[in-house]
């Protein structure tokens, strides 16, 4: 199992970062490497654990499952539409932090099959890339002209 982790401290209170995170279905609004994203169930008033959202990057179609929402600290999701072989998490942790928050972005990936360290070493170095993408995206939303 491989995880990556990203820190960035973002010029923002805990909450106003949470309302961005937690309006689940709006990802692409935010994220530039998100083509588009919704709500599986558009009818869904109150986001929680199992809440599912659909996200396109590029010509992929991934689907995003809350596992953990502990307003206003902390979302977890798995995220499928990769091979079976290959499982991801994404965990955000969000700390106060001087008049600012500390964002924390985990990543978990795992891989079974014989070629399983490789293959994950291979997907921790993408990984990185896109989640200082999603860092960078919510700390522009959170702090710049959009607020």
């Amino acid at each position: 199992m491989a995880e990556i982790r990203r820190t960035r401290v973002v010029a923002a209170e805990p909450q106003a970062i949470w309302d961005v995170l937690a309006d689940f279905g709006r990802i692409s609004e935010w994220a530039d490497s998100v083509d588009h994203s919704c709500l599986l169930s558009p009818e869904v008033r109150d986001v929680g654990i199992a809440t599912i959202r659909r996200v396109q990057v590029g010509r992929n179609t991934l689907v995003e499952r809350i596992t953990e929402f502990s307003p206003p600290s902390t979302l977890a999701y798995d995220v499928e539409g990769f091979p079976r072989w290959l499982t991801v998490n994404n965990r955000w942790t969000l700390t106060p932090s001087a008049g600012a928050t500390s964002v924390t972005l985990v990543s978990t990936i795992a891989v079974v099959g014989p070629l399983g360290r490789i293959v994950e070493r291979v997907a921790a170095r993408v990984s990185a890339t896109m989640l200082d993408g999603l860092l960078t995206g919510l700390a522009n939303r959170v702090e710049g002209p959009y607020v």
